[in-house]
Parts: structure tokens; sequence; C-alpha cells
């Protein structure tokens, strides 16, 4: 069933660029708490337009117990090195 063409103008006013570019699977679990496309929340720290490099390094610390969290530490355990680096990335692009 096709979309009503109203609904298909309001879309992109919607979510800006995250309807025409989602966050790849590696950043999507980071939505719940630190906001949509990583703009913050009141307990969820902004991710959106910080350095890439310095989000992949605080990223490895929660991995390693070098910086202290709530539940990050666990969190990054559970990605890969690409996945760190691709939701890093992600992050930094989003203004």
């Amino acid at each position: 069933m096709p979309w009503p063409i109203a609904v298909l103008l309001v879309l992109p006013l919607l979510g800006g660029a995250a309807v025409a570019d989602p966050a790849p699977l590696a950043a999507q679990g980071c939505l719940g708490c630190h906001g949509p496309q990583g703009r913050g929340t009141g307990a969820g720290a902004r991710l959106a337009g910080r350095d890439a490099a310095e989000l992949d390094a605080i990223l490895r610390d929660y991995r390693t117990d070098a910086r202290q969290g709530t539940i990050m530490n666990r969190i990054a355990r559970g990605y890969t090195e690409a996945e760190l680096a691709a939701a890093a990335a992600y992050f930094a692009a989003v203004r």
C-alpha cells in the first residue's frame, strides 16, 4: 500500500538527517540513552559533533575499565574495534 503524499512530505521534517541517513547498527544501540542522533538527553551525554578520535578513545577506555561508567564498561565490551570506530565516526559527523 503506497504512503499518502502528506506523510511523504512530512517525513523529512521529522528527523532531519536521521531519516535520510540512519545510524549504523553499531551506533543504534547508543540512541536509547544518548537521544536521537546522539544529541543527548538528561541522563545521556551528547555524542553528536564530538571528535571521532575522542569518542573512540573514550569507548576503548570504557572497554578496558580505564574509565568508570555506570553501564558503559559492559556495553563497550560487546563491540568490535570496527564497530567502535563506526559509532564514533557516525556521531562525529552529526551536526
